[in-house]
């Protein structure tokens, strides 16, 4: 029987598995974007009571930089057994001016990535139990490989 696939953090990210998108926060009068808006409790200090409106963040953005993680971090991290490396992507969304931080998608080579190239959001397993495959946001090389230096 198939696992059922449900979120590792619930209100972060949509769960479409075409068009992921991730959800925060706008302040309606600085225009000032928050991301995740479970995390993102401290006042914006130029608008302290500044009320949010939920938006859709890009999916879309510049990789600024990546790490490969070659050891297993301590608990509370989840990991396979025995330890996979992976890669965390620092990514810059254009429209929002924000960078979001994200594992590379399982099956892509980091050594492929380039600075500047652009990555699309995607979901991935975080880990599994008998029942459920747990799902979070991850980046990918954009399939035509973007535009060098910047999101479209």
């Amino acid at each position: 029987m198939p696992k059922t696939r449900v979120p590792a953090v619930e209100g972060w990210f949509t769960t479409d598995e075409s068009a992921p998108e991730l959800i925060g926060a706008r302040g309606t009068v600085t225009g000032s974007y928050f991301w995740p808006v479970a995390l993102a409790s401290s006042a914006n200090p130029t608008a302290p009571t500044e009320p949010r409106e939920a938006v859709r963040l890009s999916r879309r953005g510049t990789l600024w930089s990546w790490t490969t993680n070659e050891y297993k971090p301590p608990e509370p991290y989840v990991s396979s057994d025995p330890f996979v490396p992976y890669t965390v992507c620092a990514v810059e969304l254009a429209a929002e001016g924000m960078t979001v931080l994200g594992q590379l998608a399982r099956g892509v080579d980091p050594h492929s990535l380039r600075f500047g190239q652009e990555m699309e959001l995607a979901l991935g397993v975080l880990y599994e139990d008998d029942a459920h495959e747990y799902t979070v946001w991850s980046w990918k090389p954009v399939a035509d490989g973007g535009q060098e230096g910047g999101a479209r």
